[in-house]
This record gives C-alpha cells, structure tokens and sequence, in this order.
C-alpha cells in the first residue's frame, strides 16, 4: 500500500519537478512540458514491470489506485480545457495573414485526409479490438488539430480503453520527437529549399512586445505570487463552474454524465469567455491547464502496459507513421499552392502536430519571429476545432458518444 500512496504523491508532485526543470534547462525547454511528462510516467511503467512496485489486480491497493488514476483521468482535462483557452486571443487572427489561414485549412485538410486513408489502409489488419482502433483512429484526429489536450479529450469521449490511449500517446512521441528533433538540427533549412517564399510579418510594433513574441507563451515564473495566485483561482473557480455547466446540461439532454456534451459544452463556454478581456488577461490560466495536463500525461504514461504491445499494437505504430508522414507530404503540397514560405508551414504544422507551446523553440531555432503569431494563431484554432471534428468522425466511424 506504502508504493500506491507514494505513486498518488508522485502524479502530484512530478509535474511540479517537470515545471522546475522547464524553467531552468535550455535542453527542457526544447523537448516541452508534455513529452518530459509522458517520458516521467513511460519510466514509472518499465520499472512497475520490471519489479513489480504496484499491486496487481485483485492485491490490496490495486483498487484504490485504479479509481484515483480514473478519476484524475477525468477531472484533469476538462478543467484543463477552459484554463488554457481563456487566455487566446483569437482576435490575434484578424492581425494574421490570409497565408495564416491557409496553412491552418491545408494542415487540417491533410491531416483528415491522412487520417480516412490510413483508417481504410490500415482498418483490415489485425489490431485486435476494431473498436479500440477507431477510438485511435478519433483521438488522433485531437493530437494532430492542437496536441495532448485535444486526444485526451476524445479519449474521454469515446471511452476508450486506458492501455489504448496510452499505446497510441506513446507511438504518437515516439515518431514525433525525432520530427521535432530533426527540425531543431536545422531540418527547417529542407523546408525553406521546398519552399522558398518570402515570409510577410504578422508583428505588429506592439505585438513585438508582448508576452508571445518573446517567446513566454509558456511561462510557469510567479505562478503562486499573491495577486497573481488570487486571480489565476478566479480562473480555475470558472473552470470549475463551466464544468459544473457542462455536467448539468449533459444530464438535461441524455439524463447522465456524457463526455461529448460536457467536453464540447466547456470547450464552447471557454471560447465565448476568452473574448472577455477581463477574462483573457486572468494570469497565468494557460499555465495552470497545462499543469493538470501533465497530471494527465504522467498518469496515462504510467498505466502504460508494455506486456500488451504485440503485433496489433505495432500495427497502430505503423497507422500513425503513415497519418503524420502521409499529412506532412500533403500539407506541404497545399502550402506550395498557395506559395506560403518554408518557416510559416514549419511552425504552423509544429502547432498543430504538438500544440502552440511548442512554437517559441522552433521559432527560436529559425531565428525568424515573423512567423511567431501566426504559428500561435494557427495552434489556438487547432485547440478550438480538435474536439469538435474528433467527434464528427467519431460519428462517422458509428462510435457510440452517448
């Protein structure tokens, strides 16, 4: 029992280490909160199987770790969810670029025409659960439209199994840190030869010192200083209260607690309040969503089962090189239509692919902060239309959502 409640303090405590090592490591910095977070949970799990620290089912504990790894599992995002959209500005799109926009249609135009071939392509082989393959098959649609929030939430939504959501995360940072990597070694330069169009600015001189285009997107400093800790709780009290909406419309329309009503109804409720100023300048609300999306990353990574990974399991591996390869090529092409440069695909298919916190480092390593609030924008809007098209495919695949 000693090694479950220990483990419950660790889902707590390692993304406050992660957070720490954030702020003070260059290397961190470059890898991301969300990948350090997984990586933390993956090691958790290899050790589990390689010693056996946790109790097996049916061992007294096992329960009780069970329901926490649950419960967080579920409270995390959709808290989560309105925290980190309160303080975009989707008002940064009327300052982008028409370009912007077709960056952001052609990656989500691609990723869902990557995403129906290899469903079709890949639907025939053995991956044991056809069922668990769709539910994949949807939460890649959230990871590649806005990163980890977006997935997690699909997987709440379409209920699927913990060691599916963490099989999938886990191929998903496995073929995506070399990209990101690759890119960060100068792979960009290969983008700009395929593209070479020149970058109009999207900063503004008062853009050009704001907290974005200095790269502080991401910035966990003075979190729990006074006034700074007051009005970032008024953030996650609001969180809290759209989530209360969220429950009691879902048990209004189907009379119980459905994840598609409450992720969609908080994710809306978040939009219409992150045009409030008042409420989009609350500090520090993207920071404190990120923090319980580490909770999630460390929990789901630590349930990581890798006794399960057989041949259907690598099969998945195999799905998800194809959707990201297959989008890459596609969006590259689209970009080339439309004569958009090699640095605004770069940071635009970064933002969708990984998430908007991801852009500052890429943009860093491009030298080129041109790009910055359009790769921000395009990430934002990804956050905003995840969930919503996950579920749209999801009821085209004939996922039960209610």
């Amino acid at each position: 029992m000693a090694s479950v409640y220990l483990m419950i303090v660790g889902y707590f405590i390692l993304p406050v280490l992660i957070i720490l090592l954030f702020n003070k490591k260059k290397w961190a910095q470059k890898f991301g909160t969300v990948i350090l977070a997984y990586a933390a949970g993956i090691i958790i799990a290899l050790l589990n199987t390689a010693f056996g620290f946790f109790p097996a089912e049916g061992e007294a504990g096992a329960e009780l770790l069970t329901s926490v790894q649950k419960n967080l599992m579920s409270v995390c995002v959709p808290l989560a969810i309105p925290l980190m959209l309160f303080n975009s500005d989707f008002k940064l799109w009327t300052k982008s670029l028409p370009k912007t926009l077709a960056v952001l249609v052609g990656g989500v135009i691609s990723v869902t025409i990557a995403l129906v071939a290899g469903y079709f392509i890949f639907q025939t082989r053995d991956f044991g659960s056809a069922e668990e393959f769709k539910k994949a098959a949807v939460m890649m649609t959230g990871i590649y439209t806005g990163g980890t929030m977006n997935f997690a939430a699909l997987g709440e939504m379409v209920h699927a199994d913990p060691n599916t959501i963490s099989i999938t995360l886990a191929f998903e940072e496995i073929i995506t840190l070399p990209f990101i990597i690759f890119i960060l070694a100068g792979g960009y330069k290969f983008f700009r030869k395929l593209l070479p169009f020149k970058d109009e600015t999207s900063l503004s001189e008062q853009d050009e010192h704001s907290d974005v285009a200095e790269g502080t997107f991401e910035n966990y400093r003075g979190m729990l200083k006074g006034k700074t800790f007051g009005k970032m709780m008024l953030g996650l009290l609001l969180s809290i209260l759209m989530l209360g909406v969220g429950v009691g419309l879902s048990l209004l329309i189907v009379g119980k607690i459905n994840e598609l009503v409450v992720i969609l109804t908080i994710t809306t409720l978040a939009i219409i309040a992150s045009f409030s100023k008042k409420i989009r300048e609350l500090p520090k609300t993207f920071e404190l969503g990120m923090f319980f999306i580490l909770i999630f990353s460390v929990v789901v990574a630590s349930m990581f089962d890798v006794t399960k990974i057989d041949h259907s399991s690598l099969n998945i591996m195999w799905f998800i090189l194809f959707v990201m390869m297959t989008s890459i090529v596609l969006h590259l092409v689209f970009c080339r239509l439309f004569k958009v440069s090699g640095d605004l695909f770069t940071v635009g298919h970064i933002s969708l692919l990984c998430s908007p916190p991801f852009v500052p480092p890429i943009v860093e390593a491009l030298g080129n902060r041109k790009v910055l609030i359009s790769g921000i924008a395009i990430g934002l809007v990804g956050y905003a239309l995840g969930t919503y098209l996950g579920s749209i495919f999801a009821t085209l695949l004939g996922l039960p959502l209610f």
